[in-house]
Parts: C-alpha cells; sequence; structure tokens
C-alpha cells in the first residue's frame, strides 16, 4: 500500500520516515511534528519582538521598560487602531521574508504564518475583528510575482483565528515603487491616493485586520486604513510578520 492509500496520520508518519522533513533556516533534519519545521536551535534565534514596544505602531524599542506609545504616534496618531509585528526584519527572518516575497518560494507561508498566528493570537482577540484584509498588489506586479504575499498570509491567520477573509474590498489603484528601495522621505508620499475600497458597504462599520507582511515606515498601513475609515470602517488594527527596527 502507498502513503496515499494510508490514513492521513500514518501516510505522514510514513512519509516523514522517507523524507525527513529540513528545517527552513539551517536545512538540517528536524522533527516533523511541528508544522513549522523550523529546528529548535534556529527557533531560539528568531528575532522575536518583546517588550517594550509602541503600544499603537508597534515599532520595537532598543531601551528597557514598559510599553508605551512612541514619539510618531503622539504627534502624528495613525489612523489605525493598534499593529503589531512578530519580528525585527533582521537575521533569518529577513531571509525567510525574502526568500518568500521575491524567490517564488511560496511555500515559506506556512511557518510565517504559522509563527504569526501563534504570536499573535492574543492580539487578535483583543481585536475583536469582523473580518481580515490583506494589503492588496497591483495588478502588475501580482502578474509579476505570480501571488500576493500578504493574501497567502491572510488565508492561514484566517483559518487560525476564525476571522472571515474579504480578499477584494480593498483595492490597489496605481503602481508604486516598492518602499524599501525609497528613502523615508520618498516612502511617506509614495502611497497617496494608491488604495480605494471597492464597495463601501463591504466594509462599513466593521472592525478590521489589515495583513502584510513587513513594516517599513508604516505609510502602506496609515494609507489602508485611512481609506478603510473614509469608507465607514468601525475600527482598523494590523499585523505583519515583521517590523523594520
Amino acid at each position: 500500500m502507498n502513503a496515499r492509500g494510508i490514513p492521513g496520520f500514518l501516510g505522514g508518519a510514513l512519509l516523514d520516515l522517507l523524507l525527513p522533513p529540513r528545517c527552513h533556516i539551517c536545512r538540517t533534519q528536524c522533527s516533523g511534528a511541528d508544522p513549522l519545521h523550523i529546528c529548535d536551535d534556529c527557533t531560539a534565534q528568531l528575532p522575536f519582538i518583546t517588550e517594550p514596544f509602541c503600544s499603537v505602531c508597534g515599532v520595537p524599542f532598543s531601551a528597557t521598560g514598559d510599553s508605551h506609545p512612541c514619539g510618531r504616534c503622539l504627534t502624528d496618531p495613525p489612523p489605525f487602531q493598534a499593529a503589531r509585528a512578530v519580528f525585527t526584519h533582521t537575521g533569518s527572518c529577513r531571509d525567510l521574508l525574502h526568500a518568500f516575497k521575491y524567490a517564488g518560494q511560496a511555500h515559506l507561508r506556512r511557518p510565517l504564518g504559522l509563527l504569526a498566528a501563534r504570536t499573535l493570537v492574543s492580539f487578535a482577540g483583543h481585536c475583536r475583528a469582523d473580518l481580515l484584509l490583506p494589503v492588496p498588489l497591483h495588478r502588475a506586479r501580482l502578474r509579476s510575482r505570480g501571488f500576493n504575499q500578504a493574501l497567502l498570509l491572510a488565508e492561514l491567520l484566517s483559518r487560525h483565528w476564525q476571522i472571515p477573509l474579504q480578499r477584494q474590498a480593498l483595492l490597489r489603484t496605481r503602481p508604486t515603487v516598492p518602499q524599501m528601495e525609497l528613502d523615508r522621505n520618498a516612502r511617506l508620499h509614495n502611497l497617496n491616493d494608491a488604495f480605494a475600497v471597492a464597495s463601501p458597504a463591504l466594509v462599513a462599520d466593521r472592525r478590521i485586520i489589515l495583513v502584510d507582511d513587513v513594516t517599513t515606515t508604516g505609510s502602506t498601513l496609515r494609507e489602508c486604513a485611512l481609506v478603510l475609515k473614509r469608507a465607514g470602517a468601525a475600527a482598523v488594527f494590523a499585523v505583519t510578520i515583521s517590523h523594520a527596527p
């Protein structure tokens, strides 16, 4: 009998025996019991964001102490209620995201999405969200890349958090230069009028969690949240995999 004829658990065990899973980071063999497929040593070295961080935008602080709003959020409050990221955008996290986003390794959405689902589950519960919305790509970028990384992550988060996913409520109306290719000043203006809501009825009076892969200056999340609030969203939150330090 081949693996397809064996019930799921036994079939998976047989496949792990024949083709042992390898850590996505160091490529050593690791246990197939955890679907992350990241070994314990590499997991321990991932740059998880811990307190203190900005209690509004989620930017990590280098000092010690309690979480509190950062200077920017005090002087220029964002249109979203709160945002959180799992990691600082450094080291192995950055490498995984680059492979996922730019090297076509879409399977990496699983470990990245699972880490986000586990780490930010309390935050998601606090949001009491009605919908998850992925940050959209312009159709030209989508054709070039072949997938929207934010949508792939949002699909997994939707399943784990049991929050409905709305794929097309938020639209990208014009192509933009990738944020990471710009300096801070250019990033702040690059996304002006780049997003629109397909129909206000899709978001009106809803509590929404935006999903994206990386937060740099926060301009993308701010612009998306502003458009959603103008369309009548009751509250907007955001989650990303990483945040630039």
